[in-house]
């Protein structure tokens, strides 16, 4: 008899026993990704995407982590990319917080003592747990022309439009973070456009207010949009430097990442 993973397929008509995946706690495959360091990893990164797109948009940035020798990973989440669930449909959005969860532990098997970073784009919350969260902050394509084509021809990208039920549940999860703000303790780091048309700005320096973290950074970038990592050369520029700086500060890796191969 064949095995489950033969027989599933993406939405893509892929079989997933070609494809790095993970069962999630429905039942569902999820697609994986992973990118190594060539030396021994001083910690890991979860990469988790935005709402409408998929954990391959990051492959630039992710390859740059590894410079600093850190085992990045990431998964499509539930409805999105090559994941398995309707598009852009979630029960609630705590089956991403668990699906990440799940495969945060996954990893800390294989990696034992090894400390865990989140790095999250706009739809994020920090898995209990983790060392530390470094959000640089979806939905909003990018303001700089070339990436705006790259946005608009991949066909990974859920262009359904959000739908009403996740809407709702994007909500509940905006009022469980709003109230769970001042029990964070744990270090991060927010970057943000002040021309983010998706996420006030006001939101950010609530979090700087209200969280007890001892070890807390706020980045305004004057002008820039939504997806700092794909903005004008000199703001993504910027922005790896300080996810760089952030990381290596903690992780005691060398600050100069190595140029991704």
């Amino acid at each position: 008899m064949p095995e489950e993973s033969s027989l599933r397929r993406t939405p893509q008509n892929v079989p997933y026993q070609n494809l790095p995946h993970l069962i999630n706690a429905d039942g569902q495959y999820l697609f994986c990704r992973y990118w190594k360091p060539t030396a021994t990893p001083k910690a890991l990164i979860f990469v988790s995407h935005g709402a409408a797109e998929h954990c391959g948009r990051y492959d630039e940035l992710a390859r740059m982590l590894t410079g600093l020798d850190l085992l990045v990973f990431a998964h499509d989440h539930v409805g999105h990319g090559q994941s398995e669930g309707e598009r852009m449909v979630v029960s609630d959005f705590h089956v991403f917080v668990r699906d990440v969860l799940q495969h945060v532990d996954l990893m800390q098997k294989d990696h034992p003592g090894l400390p865990v970073f989140l790095l999250g784009h706009s739809m994020v919350s920090r898995p209990p747990g983790a060392s530390g969260s470094g959000p640089h902050t979806d939905g909003d394509p990018p303001s700089v022309p070339l990436q705006v084509d790259v946005y608009n021809s991949d066909p990974l990208i859920c262009r359904a439009g959000l739908k009403v039920c996740f809407g709702i549940q994007l909500l509940n999860a905006v009022a469980r973070v709003e109230r769970a703000v001042p029990k964070v303790t744990l270090p991060f780091l927010l970057l943000q456009g002040s021309a983010d048309r998706l996420c006030d700005t006001k939101g950010a320096y609530l979090l700087m207010e209200s969280a007890k973290s001892q070890d807390k950074t706020l980045k305004i970038y004057e002008g820039a949009y939504h997806m700092l990592h794909r903005e004008l050369p000199e703001v993504t520029s910027s922005v790896i430097h300080e996810i760089n700086m952030w990381v290596s500060q903690r992780t005691g890796a060398v600050a100069g990442a190595r140029s991704p191969p």
